[in-house]
């Protein structure tokens, strides 16, 4: 999901990466319009699958072997069936006889091979490269040292796909269902040039809808039934229409007046509206948490974001119940780490993941102890005053809150501590991050799959989404064994990825705040969407208006 930017962009990405939540018209017929309009609370930024970093949304236009259904199962997608060798290294999709393009023209074995060494391919300067790790030749053609043309995928025939890996790859089926995977149509490319992507008629889609009206640049964009998908005849929606909201008011306002047919609360709308039938909440695998810019530009505030101790102090001041409870109140959790809860269990005893990488007064407010830390750190540092700055994307109706709360705590337990906020539009924020122009950001990540590694992999050192630049040799190594040595071995695995999750803890590399949970008012007329806490979370495959 996006994923690695700042919080401004978690409802950005719930919203227009996501896909917001369905919701309805009623009409004044007997037969109601199968129409939606959703809010986003930020533009479209992209849709070329390649340089996207989130398919919330998308997912919807795109499609790959498989695509996510309920409960975050893996559901029919492109392919009609798919064989594993009993290595786990050897994975043979065929493509369906009808699958085709909007355009009418036929998707092939061919068009896969040429969509993921596209992606891999440095002058498309995609984002999301890292998840071809463990592919064959993916980890060296991440690191510059193979050609993407080189990647595990070829072409048996014009409807035989057939991909190897380096290692078996637990979660590879479900990481197939994951629109960065969807095929791309080459004579599309070409004939556009230049023009690919930047407008919805530059572009041709694979998924159960389509992109219209869409600029680049523009505050509204339709997606529209893709008759020529191989599953149209389930597709009941016509048309989804999506218009920009910033402001939790005037989405309120245009969901009263029939406008919208959903609308994303604020805190405050949250207490006013919590006992209407119309309220709703969705959990999702995502964590906002603060991350340290270990390469800050000013040499000081570097020293002060290397210090373990300050890190820890700043980790313990936060009154993490307070925050959900009362603060945001719209049914978010505490984290007991990096890794969200709900997104994986144990395979061996059915324990949560996140049980088992909780560390001692990692996540937990502890202000006595947090001055100890905090006083221990400022002597290292032979320093009396930390001023630092927190950089937060402003379009995401918590951002403001947040940083506002994080001010006030962190002024009021770490003395000789000021924390300016810097609440910037949420691609400024993005932007920033990935230059590492920051001191504190309030960041997020949230899962692509149900599996551990979606989070842990991100602080790898030599993941370009670790904007921070956090590095730990051990760290890398734990991880290196779960994907590599371990990787055929569940349990071995799951005890690396433990380690390594206990350790990010330990040393609060990421201090994480809250598990997110977003609440909204939606129109009881919209069955049969499909909502998911990982990956492409919001499905309108099935969806119709009763």
């Amino acid at each position: 999901m996006k994923k690695w930017t700042s919080i401004g962009l978690v409802a950005a990405v719930i919203a227009m990466g996501l896909g917001l939540a369905a919701c309805g018209q009623t009409a004044s017929t007997t037969k109601p319009s199968q129409e939606l309009k959703l809010p986003a609370t930020a533009q479209l930024d992209t849709i070329d699958l390649a340089k996207a970093t989130g398919y919330g949304q998308t997912g919807n236009v795109f499609e790959s072997f498989y695509r996510l259904g309920k409960n975050g199962k893996v559901a029919p997608g492109l392919a009609d069936s798919a064989k594993v060798s009993k290595d786990k290294k050897t994975w043979t999709f065929h493509i369906r006889d009808n699958a085709k393009w909007s355009n009418g023209d036929k998707i092939t074995a061919q068009d896969f091979v040429y969509s993921w060494r596209r992606t891999l391919t440095p002058a498309t300067k995609a984002s999301y490269t890292t998840m071809f790790s463990g592919i064959k030749n993916g980890d060296k053609i991440i690191a510059g040292k193979a050609s993407p043309d080189t990647i595990g995928i070829r072409a048996k025939d014009q409807q035989t796909v057939v991909i190897q890996l380096d290692k078996p790859i637990a979660y590879f089926k479900i990481l197939m269902a994951y629109p960065l995977f969807a095929p791309q149509n080459e004579k599309v490319v070409n004939k556009y040039g230049k023009k690919y992507a930047t407008k919805s008629q530059y572009m041709v889609y694979s998924g159960p809808f389509k992109i219209t009206n869409w600029s680049g640049t523009g505050n509204t964009w339709s997606f529209v039934k893709n008759n020529h998908y191989w599953d149209k005849k389930v597709v009941k929606l016509q048309k989804i229409n999506y218009q920009v909201v910033t402001n939790p008011q005037t989405g309120l306002s245009l969901y009263q007046n029939k406008k919208l047919d959903f609308a994303q609360l604020s805190t405050e709308q949250v207490k006013n509206y919590k006992n209407n039938s119309a309220f709703k909440e969705y959990p999702y695998s995502i964590v906002i948490h603060l991350k340290y810019n270990f390469k800050d530009a000013n040499q000081e505030k570097r020293r002060i974001m290397n210090n373990r101790n300050i890190r820890q102090a700043i980790a313990l001041s936060i009154n993490r119940s307070q925050l959900t409870k009362k603060v945001l109140g719209d049914g978010s959790v505490t984290p007991t780490g990096f890794v969200a809860s709900g997104l994986a269990s144990d395979p061996k005893t059915g324990e949560d993941f996140a049980k088992q990488q909780t560390v001692k007064n990692a996540t937990t407010y502890n202000p006595k102890l947090a001055k100890q830390k905090w006083a221990a750190g400022l002597k290292q540092l032979g320093i009396k005053k930390v001023n630092l700055n927190i950089l937060a994307g402003n379009d995401d109706v918590a951002a403001s809150t947040v940083t506002q709360y994080l001010k006030s705590t962190l002024e009021k337990n770490l003395s000789g501590f000021n924390l300016k906020i810097e609440n910037v539009p949420a691609s400024v924020a993005q932007s920033r991050s990935t230059s590492g122009d920051f001191d504190l950001y309030l960041s997020h990540w949230g899962a692509d799959f149900n599996d551990p590694i979606s989070f842990l992999q991100i602080p790898v050192s030599s993941n370009a989404l670790n904007y921070g630049k956090w590095s730990n040799k051990r760290y890398d190594a734990l991880i290196d064994k779960a994907q590599g040595a371990d990787a055929g071995n569940n349990e071995a695995r799951w005890h690396d990825m433990v380690q390594a999750s206990k350790l990010i803890n330990k040393e609060q590399s990421f201090t994480p705040l809250y598990q997110a949970n977003y609440a909204y008012l939606q129109r009881s007329t919209i069955k049969g969407v499909i909502h998911n806490t990982a990956g492409t979370q919001w499905s309108y495959k099935y969806a119709y208006i009763k």
